[in-house]
């Protein structure tokens, strides 16, 4: 039997979502965008209630092209403020846009957003050895760093917690427990 960090719980998309992806390093653009975009829409919520919807984001979310998702106008807004299958915060939907606005000129200037936001953490993953869950902290100074750095791009919902969630989620970081098989992976 596999040990998973204690997370994982027994669900089965979170049980798939823990041994396939999360803290495994993503270099895709369009991933990385999908996961800044998730973890914003988490704010505030569980995790498996963004999982649960993300199928329905890809969809309302051009399968999270940035460029397209950039132009939004204020039709689509409302069309999303409709949309049962995502979380219908007006505040976050907006969000969304702006970031994806923001991220096409993080991709102009260092020519894809990979090389800026792992530039934050000197491209290559932080490896950490927590024995439990409970020792994983919800933010670092790197995470700090990133949220100001981010914010100062234009970039919204992407407090230090969010941060780390990002950096957790893409591998930037690999938090997943010690006795975790996955841990032993990355």
């Amino acid at each position: 039997m596999k040990i998973r960090c204690a997370w994982a719980g027994s669900d089965p998309l979170y049980i798939d979502y823990h041994d396939r992806e999360w803290g495994r390093p993503v270099h895709d653009d369009r991933r990385l965008f999908e996961f800044l975009l998730l973890e914003g829409a988490q704010a505030g919520l569980s995790w498996i209630t963004v999982l649960r919807r993300r199928d329905a984001y890809r969809q309302a979310f051009a399968n999270f092209d940035p460029a397209l998702v950039a132009a939004y106008g204020p039709t689509k807004v409302e069309e999303l403020l409709n949309n049962p299958g995502i979380i219908r915060n007006r505040l976050k939907i907006l969000a969304a846009i702006a970031n994806a606005r923001a991220f096409l000129l993080v991709q102009e200037e260092f020519g894809s957003f990979d090389r800026y936001i792992w530039g934050l953490v000197g491209n290559k993953q932080i490896g950490n050895s927590w024995k439990s869950t409970q020792e994983i902290p919800a933010r670092t100074a790197v995470s700090d760093a990133m949220s100001k750095e981010l914010k100062k791009r234009g970039f919204s919902f992407v407090g230090s917690t969010i941060c780390y969630a990002f950096m957790q989620a893409v591998g930037m970081v690999n938090d997943h427990t010690t006795d975790c098989f996955c841990y032993r992976e990355l």
